[in-house]
C-alpha cells in the first residue's frame, strides 16, 4: 500500500477564503496596523483630494497610508519593494484589499503627503499613553547617525571649493580666449555675420561647475556669519573653516562621525520610557555632537506626548553646565526635571567609587553631578539607561533595517523620522497587546 499524502491541488479555483478577515490569524500585526489607522485623524491627506475633482478616482488614502505604515513596521521602505509586496505578500494584499498601486504611485504619495505622515507619530503616541493611562516619569536620551540619502564623496570642503574655483575659472578663461580667436578667424574667413554655433560643450561643463561651486561657497560663508551671530561674534568679519563641507547631493546633510567612521548624515535622536521602550519625543538635528538636544529634545518630548518627564537619563555627550541649569528649572521649580547625565566617559570595567563627605561649597554643576552619579543610587539609576535606550536604536536600525533615509533636505527627513518612530511604537503597543 503506497504512502498517503494531504491534499494539494494547485489547479484548483480558490486557494485563500473569500473573506479578507480569514486570510491571516486574527491577532496578525496587519489588521492591528489597519485598526491603529482607522483611529487616525487623515483629514490633511483628505483635504488635497477633495479640492481637485477632475481625472481618475485616486486611491483611498486610508488604504495608502496603511500599506505605508505598514511597510516601515516590516521594514520594507522601497517603494518598489512595497509594489511588489502587494502581489507576493498576503498581509500587504489584505491591507491593499486586492489594490496594487504601482511603485510610482506610491512613492508620490508619500512625497506629497509625507508632512502630514509626520503628525501620525503625534496622534499614535497619544492615543498610546491615554489608553494605558501612562503618566510619563523617568526618560532616557539618545541619538544615532543616519547616513543622507547623500555619499560623502560628494561633498568638498570650503578651501578645497576655493582652489577649484580659481582653477575653474582660469580653464573658463583660457577657452573663452581659445573661443574668441576662433570666432575672429572664422570672422576672417567667412564674413562677420555668419551663424554663430552654440557654447562649446566642455566650456558649458566648467561653467555649470564653475557655479555650483560658487554657490556653494556662499552656502558656507552665509552659514559661518549665522553662526558668529548666535555666538554674539561679529558677522561681517565671518569666515568658513577651511574644513567646512557642503554636500551638493543633500546640501542639509552633514558629514558625522558615527560607528561606521565618518558618513553623510543626519544626528537622529530619541527621548524612551523604560517600561515598554516606548518613543516619546524625536527630532533630526544637523548637529554632530549632542550637547545642545537636552533643551530643545525635553521641549520636545512635552509637546509630543503632552507631558513633561520627571527625571533624565543621558551619557556624556549631553553634558553642559547650560543644559544642568536648565533642567534645574531655578526659577520654576515645578518644571524641575531631575537629571543623571554622565560628565565623562566612564572605562570598561571600571568600578566608581563612592564619595565620602559632603559636596564642596564651591562644587560647579558639573561637578556636583560627578558625584551625584558615584554614589550607589545615582549610579545604579543611571546603569539602568543602557538598557531601555540604546535597544531601540537597535531595532530600528537592525532589526528592521533602517540606516539611510529616503529623503533629501531637513524637512523631509524629519517627516520620515517622525514615521520611523511612529512604526516603531505601534509594534511595541501591539506586542504588549500579544503578551
Amino acid at each position: 500500500m503506497s504512502k498517503g499524502y494531504r491534499p494539494y491541488q494547485p489547479e484548483q479555483d480558490l486557494l485563500l477564503p473569500p473573506s479578507l478577515q480569514e486570510w491571516l490569524p486574527e491577532n496578525h500585526l496587519a489588521y492591528f496596523v489597519s485598526d491603529v489607522v482607522d483611529q487616525l485623524d487623515l483629514s490633511a491627506i483628505y483635504a488635497v483630494y477633495e479640492k481637485e475633482l477632475r481625472g481618475q478616482p485616486p486611491y483611498d488614502p486610508r488604504m495608502m497610508t496603511k500599506v505605508l505604515v505598514y511597510g516601515y513596521c516590516v521594514g520594507v521602505y522601497s517603494a518598489r519593494k512595497i509594489q511588489r509586496r502587494l502581489v507576493e505578500d498576503v498581509a500587504f494584499r489584505v491591507l491593499a484589499a486586492g489594490n496594487q498601486p504601482d511603485f510610482r504611485t506610491i512613492a508620490d504619495f508619500r512625497k506629497i503627503h509625507l508632512q502630514a505622515l509626520e503628525g501620525f507619530f503625534q496622534q499614535v503616541l497619544r492615543i498610546t499613553l491615554e489608553a494605558g493611562a501612562m503618566k510619563l516619569g523617568r526618560v532616557a536620551l539618545d541619538g544615532t547617525k543616519v547616513k543622507a540619502n547623500a555619499s560623502k564623496h560628494k561633498a568638498m570642503s570650503y578651501a578645497r571649493m576655493k582652489e577649484q574655483d580659481e582653477r575653474i575659472a582660469e580653464q573658463v578663461r583660457e577657452m573663452l580666449a581659445r573661443a574668441e580667436a576662433a570666432d575672429a578667424a572664422e570672422d576672417e574667413l567667412y564674413g562677420k555675420d555668419r551663424h554663430g554655433d552654440e557654447m562649446p560643450e566642455e566650456l558649458q561643463r566648467q561653467e555649470s561647475r564653475l557655479r555650483r561651486i560658487r554657490e556653494a561657497m556662499k552656502v558656507l560663508e552665509a552659514r559661518a556669519k549665522a553662526e558668529a551671530e548666535a555666538a554674539g561674534k561679529a558677522a561681517d568679519q565671518a569666515e568658513p573653516q577651511a574644513k567646512a563641507q557642503h554636500n551638493f547631493t543633500d546640501p542639509e546633510s552633514r558629514i558625522m562621525k558615527s560607528t561606521d567612521g565618518f558618513v553623510q548624515a543626519y544626528n537622529a535622536q530619541i527621548a524612551v520610557e523604560p517600561n515598554f521602550q516606548l518613543i516619546v519625543g524625536q527630532a533630526v538635528t544637523q548637529a554632530g555632537n549632542d550637547v545642545q538636544q537636552v533643551v530643545p529634545m525635553m521641549k520636545a518630548v512635552e509637546e509630543q506626548s503632552g507631558q513633561r518627564p520627571t527625571e533624565l537619563l543621558a551619557d556624556s555627550g549631553y553634558c553642559s553646565d547650560g543644559n544642568l541649569q536648565y533642567l534645574a528649572a531655578e526659577a520654576e521649580p515645578e518644571k524641575r526635571i531631575e537629571a543623571f547625565i554622565a560628565t565623562g566617559r566612564q572605562k570598561h570595567g571600571e568600578k566608581t567609587k563612592s564619595p565620602r563627605g559632603r559636596v564642596p561649597a564651591k562644587a560647579n554643576r558639573v561637578e556636583r553631578m560627578t558625584r551625584k552619579l558615584q554614589t550607589k543610587a545615582g549610579a545604579a539609576i543611571y546603569a539602568a539607561r543602557k538598557a531601555f535606550v540604546e535597544p531601540v536604536f537597535g531595532q530600528i536600525k537592525e532589526a528592521r533595517g533602517f540606516r539611510r533615509f529616503s529623503f533629501r533636505g531637513l524637512a523631509k527627513v524629519r517627516a520620515e523620522w517622525a514615521v520611523v518612530c511612529a512604526a516603531h511604537n505601534i509594534l511595541k503597543v501591539y506586542r504588549m497587546c500579544q503578551a
